[in-house]
């Protein structure tokens, strides 16, 4: 079976929709032999080795009659759409978009349409361009979620905003967390028998956050534990880490996945600057820790259960939890995430899209 994914980038871009969507287009080739024909939008995108011999068609300038050219030209019956609007237009509304897919469909009998809403529409202040163009992204999004055949989003807050878009969509929406983008180790050890090593991965901004605004909390989490040496993973971030804190910090840098997740796997903890406790399920960096049994602690939590996540429970809140950590609480935790995580893992995530996939007539 062929499917097309149009997508906003992919590797070696940093972006997780892209990660996302050429990670799923890996394992539905490898488990159900589906194969992707991608359409990347990014006018910017350049093409690398190493993108797993995929088919790949780069738009260009970015029209509804670029993208509906290549449609034609792929011929091929199913799409699914790695939505997010400030990934196809600068300012979150891709029209182009819309109009050229709903054009695809009308012209096409047979068309089927997935959606995957990473994000579905943006707000702000009156000072941004968000608050401004809400009223337009919200009604694309409405467009896209009526048009499609299936649809999938990563929080519940985001299928509540759905269904309060289209109110008959229920029963074609589904909830899939994010899953880890640096892959899932078959073994995991236990936390006892790792090296007394803390991890502060992701992006820079959420890593800075990490050293700038929580650098007490840090220092607090790294006596408890015993932390011995701290590992940095990610674009470097001018700062003199080793004259911030006693503990070493080892910069590694950019690093490539399948070294992350040695390191993951034989470290005891990580402090997640960033997102917030109520957006977990879409971090593809938290999805990672969960897959690898690393314990997780935030400087911040909230009460009530978020996608499942509950704090003290899957992550430790440092704001919530006032007594000390134990080893053994950590791993508790850690458990307790790993767990969480297997339901909408990789291999989980590919079966569920493969059956809705092989549902649909091609």
């Amino acid at each position: 079976m062929l499917v097309i994914a149009i997508v906003p980038s992919l590797p070696p871009s940093i972006n997780g929709v892209g990660d996302y969507a050429f990670n799923l287009a890996l394992q539905l080739r490898q488990e159900f032999g589906i194969e992707t024909q991608f359409i990347v939008c990014d006018p910017n995108w350049e093409k690398v080795s190493g993108l797993g011999s995929f088919s790949i068609q780069h738009i260009g300038q970015r029209s509804a009659a670029n993208l509906l050219s290549i449609l034609n030209h792929q011929n091929i019956s199913t799409v699914i759409l790695h939505y997010v609007g400030y990934g196809y237009a600068k300012r979150g509304y891709p029209a182009w978009l819309g109009e050229g897919l709903k054009t695809w469909k009308k012209q096409h009998q047979k068309a089927r349409l997935i959606t995957m809403f990473h994000e579905v529409y943006a707000s702000g202040p009156p000072w941004t361009s968000a608050f401004w163009l809400t009223s337009l992204q919200r009604s694309l999004a409405t467009q896209l979620s009526r048009m499609s055949n299936s649809l999938f989003t990563s929080k519940q807050a985001y299928a509540e905003i759905i269904q309060s878009l289209t109110p008959n969509s229920s029963s074609k929406l589904s909830l899939l967390p994010i899953f880890s983008s640096i892959g899932e180790p078959q073994t995991i050890p236990l936390l006892k028998d790792r090296s007394r090593r803390l991890v502060v991965f992701g992006h820079k901004n959420s890593r800075l956050r990490v050293y700038n605004e929580y650098l007490p909390q840090l220092k607090q989490v790294c006596q408890q534990l015993q932390i011995q040496e701290i590992y940095d993973i990610g674009v470097p971030t001018n700062l003199e880490l080793s004259e911030l804190i006693d503990v070493p910090v080892i910069e590694k840098g950019i690093t490539a996945a399948p070294d992350v997740s040695n390191i993951l796997l034989n470290s005891l903890a990580s402090l997640v600057g960033f997102p917030p406790p109520d957006y977990l399920a879409k971090s593809s960096i938290y999805a990672s820790y969960c897959s690898h049994g690393v314990f997780s602690i935030l400087p911040v939590g909230i009460v009530k259960p978020v996608d499942g996540l509950v704090a003290g429970k899957h992550y430790w809140a440092l704001d919530c939890q006032t007594e000390p950590i134990t080893l053994d609480r950590a791993q508790e935790i850690a458990t307790h995430a790993y767990t969480w995580y297997q339901s909408h893992s990789l291999p989980e995530q590919a079966r569920i899209y493969a059956t809705h996939l092989t549902a649909i007539p091609s």
